[in-house]
Formats: structure tokens, sequence, C-alpha cells
């Protein structure tokens, strides 16, 4: 039987291409395979789609337990465009006999670079600068000056691949980097140049906290407001994993009142942000629609990933980054 794979069009663009561009479908042109374009506007994995498939390359979809538990099921393979896996239910999945895959090496670059452009940003007060200049304001600039980085200790939330990553290239701009993880090992995070410290001296002592941890129950609001009183008042918060990481009343309680001194968002609580959400009168606060890494690099690298996965999964070879190992073992027997 031909192996079916299934694209969600949210990958598609306005006029109908692929985001990642056409030269990663290459991955898929073998004999066997079949692909085409899921045209359906959900949410959600429907049982239905799950039959269909042997294969799904999901963006922003969600696969849950009903998604993949029909008894006329055909998913084999969950290709997630992109790091996170919170949208995937993985263990239901591996119950299943469904291996969930993601693509942790193509983002960490992107993503640590989009850390640091909100950074920068904030530190060289990027927005209110250009808003003196269209609003005629140019000879106010004594007024907005910016804070230099090699006196300032950045701290990060979460030390993984995206995490170090960040570290090698913040390296040359801070005066000192500390990072909280309980997960990684204390001795890779030195060979770095960096520290590996408690959650609340990583928050206490930062002048630029980065978040950019994998979104679990224990780290949903993990910023909250007693971990934000910690914060100098001089300190800027910056989130580019999931916005369910903080709490946004929190937070927009803690800027509005000037206990920090701004924030850098890539991601919001929810997605797309509601238009009356109280973020957006904060003139301390960029915002971006957790696209900041979004590059033709970027997304060319995942998907290339992505599907590679899938082929793998044809071919009985093991995929290299599997969310969960253990499901592999279950697929072969």
């Amino acid at each position: 039987m031909t192996f079916k794979v299934g694209l969600f069009g949210s990958l598609l663009d306005s006029r109908g291409e692929p985001i990642f561009g056409r030269a990663p479908l290459d991955v898929l042109d073998r004999p066997g395979l079949q692909w085409e374009w899921i045209k359906e506007d959900c949410a959600e994995v429907t049982p239905e789609i799950a039959a269909r498939y042997d294969a799904l390359h999901v963006n922003l979809q969600r696969v849950t337990e009903a998604s993949v538990s029909g008894r006329d099921r055909r998913l084999r393979i969950v290709a997630r465009n992109g790091v996170g896996y919170d949208t995937v239910d993985v263990p239901a999945c591996t119950r299943n006999g469904v291996l969930v895959t993601n693509t942790p090496i193509a983002v960490r670059r992107p993503v640590a670079v989009a850390a640091l452009t909100l950074v920068f940003a904030l530190a060289g007060r990027l927005i209110e600068k250009d808003w003196l200049v269209r609003t005629n304001r140019w000879n106010e600039r004594n007024n907005v000056m910016g804070f230099g980085l090699t006196t300032r200790t950045l701290g990060l939330i979460g030390a993984g691949g995206i995490g170090q990553e960040i570290i090698r290239l913040a390296m040359p701009f801070f005066g000192r980097i500390i990072a909280a993880d309980p997960f990684v090992d204390e001795a890779g995070i030195a060979a770095l140049g960096a520290e590996l410290l408690p959650f609340d001296d990583v928050m206490r002592q930062s002048d630029f906290v980065v978040a950019c941890c994998l979104l679990t129950p224990e780290t949903r609001h993990l910023v909250d407001a007693r971990a934000l009183a910690l914060m100098k008042p001089t300190a800027f918060f910056v989130n580019v994993a999931r916005g369910a990481i903080h709490d946004e009343a929190a937070l927009v309680e803690a800027l509005g009142a000037g206990r920090i001194a701004g924030a850098g968002l890539d991601v919001t609580e929810v997605e797309p942000i509601p238009p009356d959400s109280p973020l957006l009168g904060l003139k301390n606060t960029i915002i971006t629609p957790h696209a900041l890494c979004w590059t033709d690099e970027c997304f060319g690298d995942i998907a290339t990933t992505a599907l590679t996965s899938i082929v793998d999964a044809l071919d009985r070879r093991r995929p290299r980054h599997l969310v969960d190992p253990a499901a592999w073992g279950g697929l072969e027997s």
C-alpha cells in the first residue's frame, strides 16, 4: 500500500506556496510515497485525518488522545514542525503506536538569534528611538539612553540546546551569563563560560532574563508574581519559548507598575493576542507574533528535518529526533 503523507495547509503562505520553500519537498520525491496538502482548516487532528494518512507534518494543530485512538487509525508518525511539542499528547501517541518527532537542531540558532534580537532592541531602546524620529522629536534623544551590556548579567531559564546556543552567541557581549535548569550538567555549562544557579538566584541577579525552556506542567506560569518580584526594577524579561511560561496578568501588572523595566515577547499566553490585551498598551514592551525566528534558512532546515523523519519511518529507520525514544521499540515489534 502506498505510504501517504499529509502536510497541513497552515504551512502555506497567502500565495499558496510552502512557507519553507519548495526544496524540502524533494525529500518526499520517492517511489511508494504520495503526499498532499490537507485543506481542512482545523485546530486539532481529527480521527478521520489520522485514518487517511500514514504520516502528518503538523505545525499548529493539536494531536490528542482522540486523534490517534480511532479503530481505523492509519497514522504512524507525526512530524512536528519545530522544537516544542506541548500541542501533542506524546504519551497517547506512544500508547497507540504513533511516533512523534521534532526539529531541535534546526531551531537552535534562529531562536537564539531571536532572543538576542529582543535583548539588543530593549537594551538600545530601539522602539522608543524609532518613535522619536517618526514623531519629529529627534532632539529628545538625550532622554532615551540605552543600556550597555558588558557590565550586565544575562540570565537564562533553560539551558538546553537553545539556551546553550544563546550562551555561545551572547558571550562576547555580556559581563556574565547565568542559567537555571535542573536537567543539564553543571560542568557542561561551565565549559561554555556560564554559571548554573538556582532559579530564584537567576531571577534576582540578572539584568536580562530570557525564557527559552520547554513548556511542561513544571514550567507553566514559572515566571509568576513571586518570580517577577525577585527581579531588579531595572531588569528586562524576554520570552521566546511559550507564552504560558509567564503568568501574563502578573507580567502586565509588574510592567505597568514599573517593577521591571520592560519585556520582549515573541509569545503570549493567548495567540493571536487579543486586541484588548493590556500588553498592547504598554510602551515598555516589544511584542512579535511568535515568528521572530522565522527566516528562509530556519524554515527550510525545519521542514527538511521533519520530512526526513517521515521518510525514515517509511524505510523503518529510527528517526533522529524522536520525542519519546521508547515509542520506536513498540513500532518495531
